[in-house]
């Protein structure tokens, strides 16, 4: 069988959150074929079928936009709340 997944993660080190950065991954058979990293603003291809993507997905400025979004709507949104929690509690 075939095993595909996608994983999004938001990486930051600094409370002010300035240094965010969001990654988008989708891995086919636990390799990562493409991936969009928001410090890029692209889609990088890793394999054939990445590359292939990663140019159709790149020539799409609606699809960039959207995962360039995902830093404010989703990133930066779910780690102010963390930041209040772990404050909060120490």
């Amino acid at each position: 069988g075939y095993f595909f997944s996608a994983w999004r993660k938001c990486i930051w080190s600094s409370h002010d959150l300035s240094d965010i950065v969001f990654i988008d991954n989708y891995i086919f058979n636990k390799d990562v074929f493409i991936q969009f990293n928001s410090t890029v603003g692209e889609f990088v291809g890793y394999t054939e079928l990445g590359v292939y993507n990663a140019r159709a997905w790149n020539n799409n400025p609606g699809q960039l936009q959207s995962e360039s979004a995902q830093v404010e709507t989703v990133c930066k949104r779910n780690a102010d709340i963390d930041q209040q929690t772990i404050t909060d509690k120490s």
